[in-house]
């Protein structure tokens, strides 16, 4: 007897479906629309068709924002990623410490980020902040407003700070996962450290670190207050990433056409590496549980 679908609860759906459409799909087809045309003013547009995507593709300055948005994404990844695991491995897993860590591993994630923004820009100041203060005493040149090298550590680190608990908070709760059982059978076979981690925890923690990473990547490639705040982009052109450089050329410039086909290709960008980030991270998953 064939089992009867019930096609009723698409009905629950249909209120987010709708949510969606206004908030994303109608304001999408807009920023395609500008994508094409071109305006000078009172409401009056041209059509130009592909003419502002040609026009980027050939552009020094939006390739130039990718490689330093790359960069960007990958420094933060390859420091994240590691140190959320090492804080998570040693955190305490019962107990009133365990319950202290997860509310102090939670409180930047509750700073807004122009707050997080203000606070290191004041920290790194050399006439009142913490940082700049201690670095000028200890004789070591540090101005991230002047100085390529500062600028980039000082907005490093700041992500650093700001985000390095998400991971660490993720990677915790695969680590809960894992019954004490498997701790045991590992203390009487004598496993090393290494081998618990190796295919004890990190199997257990790998579903929510392919969230993580993805998380911190999309959000990593699309960052814009932080360093627009301790920054704003400089020194030069040293910190302006993809997303201030586009704000730049639709609020600055007011360049509406081709920042509508920047921020299309933009998003087209992270589409794609996300979805080439879930297959990888999906096959290797596959291939250790064959």
């Amino acid at each position: 007897m064939e089992k009867t679908v019930n096609q009723r609860a698409w009905f629950l759906v249909l209120p987010v479906l709708a949510l969606v459409a206004f908030s994303a799909v109608v304001p999408l087809m807009t920023v395609v629309n500008y994508s094409v045309q071109d305006t000078f003013g009172n409401n009056q547009f041209f059509w130009a068709g592909l003419e502002w995507f040609r026009e980027l593709l050939a552009s020094d300055r939006m390739w130039d924002a990718l490689g330093r948005q790359a960069a960007f994404s990958a420094i933060i990844l390859a420091i994240e990623v590691p140190l959320g695991i090492l804080v998570a491995l040693n955190m305490p897993k019962r107990g009133f410490w365990a319950s202290f860590c997860l509310v102090v591993m939670s409180l930047p994630l509750l700073i807004p980020w122009n707050v997080v923004g203000t606070i290191w820009q004041i920290f790194g100041r050399v006439d009142i902040g913490l940082l700049g203060y201690t670095l000028e005493v200890l004789g070591i040149p540090y101005n991230y407003t002047q100085d390529f090298f500062a600028a980039w550590a000082t907005v490093v680190i700041m992500d650093v700070w700001h985000w390095t608990s998400l991971i660490a908070l993720l990677a915790y709760a695969g680590l809960q996962s894992i019954p004490d059982a498997y701790y045991q059978a590992a203390k009487i076979d004598q496993a090393s450290r290494w081998k618990i981690f190796r295919y004890i925890e990190l199997p257990k923690m790998r579903g929510v670190l392919m969230i993580a990473i993805l998380l911190r990547f999309m959000d990593s490639f699309m960052i814009y207050t932080e360093p627009f705040v301790v920054t704003g982009g400089g020194p030069g052109n040293s910190t302006t990433f993809l997303s201030i450089d586009l704000v730049k050329m639709a609020l600055g410039q007011f360049d509406l056409g081709p920042a509508a086909a920047f921020s299309i290709m933009y998003f087209l960008v992270i589409l794609l590496i996300s979805w080439v980030f879930y297959t990888v991270m999906t096959n290797l998953d596959k291939a250790e549980r064959v």
